[in-house]
């Protein structure tokens, strides 16, 4: 294994955790029930399997699939394709899908803005479609005769009108910089503290404060196209209740069973790589010791940066 620099926490695995965690994997070979899968990571092609799983048992599903662009994904390489061929792809995806649904189920769905425009069809066509989510993805080196791209998508689906929000679960701290009293001295909709002055307000659609996971931060792995933790815990936390299901059918290195798990969700994850099921698999032992979230504590998410911002002893108080 190669060596990294001092500050450098980006996750991987031995040979011998390779062998240790692959143990905790599960094959799906014939119809699975929901006690088998709950809170397990399926070492499978996604085809292979989603005719075992049960039906109508889904909650919450967050799709990551491969965008259409052409990448490595540790060997297994994704090839972009032409719009038709994609489109064909992606809707044996969704209808390979739609028998776990639950009537009140709701779906989020990523891609890029090319890849948007193949798929929104398709979402429209078999779901509800309620807003398109778009957050920044401030990484990458630039382009030399293009305007960068540093935003993806997250399509906000329901299977029917009827279906859980929850509002409350994700408001946004934002710091107050000139803030408005009544006419009696008192804070005006936000509030007053020795640590700044800031305002709970409601999520829109665009996101900008999300960190995409970087070499220092414990979160990260080798993943291509990892998504950052507070990005999928904003999903989990708006779109289902404690102890409800959430699946992944192309989980990669865990983010989003790690994320469940550290918010009292049941969860599944589908991953066709062996060394991803197995960095998911050390991200779930490691969440039983810290169910922290970056960028998420004292029940709101914060501003990029900005809880690191507080002092000391503040920020300590607020992650405990």
């Amino acid at each position: 294994m190669k060596e990294k620099a001092p500050r450098n926490r980006t996750l991987s695995c031995s040979e011998e955790e390779l062998k240790q965690f692959s143990q905790s994997l599960i094959h799906l070979d014939g119809s699975a029930n929901i006690g088998a899968i709950t809170d397990k990571i399926i070492h499978q092609d996604f085809f292979q399997c989603a005719r075992f799983l049960p039906g109508s048992f889904v909650d919450l599903l967050i799709i990551d699939p491969p965008y259409n662009l052409t990448k490595n994904y540790n060997g297994h390489l994704f090839a972009s394709k032409k719009a038709g061929d994609y489109i064909a792809w992606f809707e044996s995806v969704i209808v390979s899908l739609l028998h776990i649904l639950k009537p009140t189920a709701t779906i989020y769905v990523c891609s890029d803005w090319q890849t948007s425009n193949l798929i929104f069809p398709i979402l429209d066509r078999l779901f509800c479609v309620r807003n398109r989510i778009t957050w920044e993805r401030e990484k990458g080196r630039g382009a030399k005769s293009n305007w960068k791209n540093n935003t993806e998508d997250i399509w906000f689906c329901t299977v029917s009108d009827d279906y859980y929000f929850d509002v409350h679960a994700v408001k946004l701290k934002r710091r107050v910089l000139a803030p408005y009293r009544t006419k009696d001295g008192r804070p005006k909709d936000w509030n007053e503290s020795e640590n700044g002055h800031y305002r709970l307000t409601h999520p829109s659609n665009i996101w900008s404060d999300i960190t995409i996971p970087f070499w220092s931060m414990p979160e990260n792995t080798d993943h291509p196209t990892q998504k950052p933790e507070k990005l999928i815990a904003k999903l989990v936390l708006a779109s289902s209740r404690p102890n409800e299901f959430v699946l992944d059918p192309f989980v990669g290195s865990g983010t989003t069973a790690v994320v469940a798990k550290k918010l009292g969700r049941r969860f599944a994850g589908i991953e066709m790589n062996r060394e991803y099921c197995c960095w998911a698999q050390k991200r779930l032992s490691g969440a039983d010791l810290n169910t922290g979230i970056q960028g998420y504590a004292d029940g709101v998410f914060w501003e990029r940066n900005s809880l690191n911002e507080q002092p000391k002893k503040a920020r300590k108080e607020l992650l405990s």
